[in-house]
């Protein structure tokens, strides 16, 4: 590697790295205290001055608790190859993986849940998930790409006809997906997702506003409008706790409950192809 091109890297690394801090709300010497460093080397690494070894950017990684893909592309910056492998939900490598969200989906049963990735393309469903999803009208095939829950609550055509409290719900999603995408890459498809939905007509401006104090909730109430009766869930979002691949940490595990006894009835006869 050149001596031109090393300087490029490490002078982008530098300023990813600096960004990254900021966002994380660490101070040069707070990130110095976590990774077992100084300040001085942390500033000399974003202005240049001093080159990082892998096993440096590792350690500021894991001192800032950056997603898996996040450290990849701060080790790519720097020059160095990913750390951490990347390999598609159905095929080898995540075998594991998959038979245990086939296990979670088929006991959530007679309840719906589904699988989506970082960008909220669903990439698995439960039976009685995809019953209530054609029950309200939407279908779940047939156009480009997977189906997107981003897309489908945001789009006038989606879940805003038919859930209550929507913009509730829309801002939930919305929190949701700044807290994953943080801004650092302009050509991340989360980004592009984003802005996308946030041009759909019809949406109040304080809905889709970045609200960095925000935490999108772990368990959140919604209520569904079908054929004049009002179906009460709560729903819930989980995680691999700790993946050593980029796409097994991005999953999202979303889980509905009825949260009341006429609920849980439908749910049961639809799963039981009642409804």
């Amino acid at each position: 590697m050149s001596n031109a091109v090393l300087k490029k890297n490490v002078s982008d690394f530098g300023n990813l790295l600096k960004k990254w801090r900021q966002i994380k709300g660490f101070s040069q010497l707070d990130l110095a205290l976590a990774a077992d460093s100084s300040a001085r080397h942390i500033s000399f690494i974003e202005t240049g001055r001093s080159i990082p070894s892998k096993e440096m950017i590792l350690k500021l990684s894991a001192a800032m608790e950056l997603p898996l893909r996040d450290r990849n592309r701060l080790l790519n910056e720097a020059g160095y190859r990913a750390a951490y492998t990347e390999h598609p939900l159905e095929g080898e490598g995540l075998e594991q993986v998959k038979r245990a969200l086939d296990i979670i989906l088929e006991n959530q049963e007679p309840f719906p849940a589904l699988v989506m990735n970082r960008c909220f393309d669903i990439l698995m469903i439960n039976h009685t998930g995809a019953k209530l999803v054609n029950a309200l009208g939407f279908q779940l095939g047939g156009q480009e790409g997977p189906p997107n829950i981003l897309r489908m609550t945001l789009h006038p055509d989606g879940f805003r006809t038919c859930v209550k409290d929507w913009e509730r719900s829309a801002q939930h999603m919305i929190h949701r997906a700044y807290r994953q995408l943080n801004g650092q890459d302009e050509n991340d498809p989360l980004g592009k997702v984003l802005e996308e939905v946030k041009q759909y007509p019809g949406i109040p401006q304080h809905v889709i506003v970045e609200d960095p104090t925000k935490d999108a909730l772990p368990v959140l109430p919604i209520e569904i409008e079908l054929n004049g009766a009002t179906l009460s869930w709560i729903t819930t979002v989980a995680s691999f706790g700790t993946p050593q691949d980029v796409t097994a940490e991005e999953i999202m595990v979303e889980c509905m409950f009825p949260s009341d006894a006429k609920t849980e009835q439908f749910a049961r006869a639809l799963a039981a192809g009642e409804v």
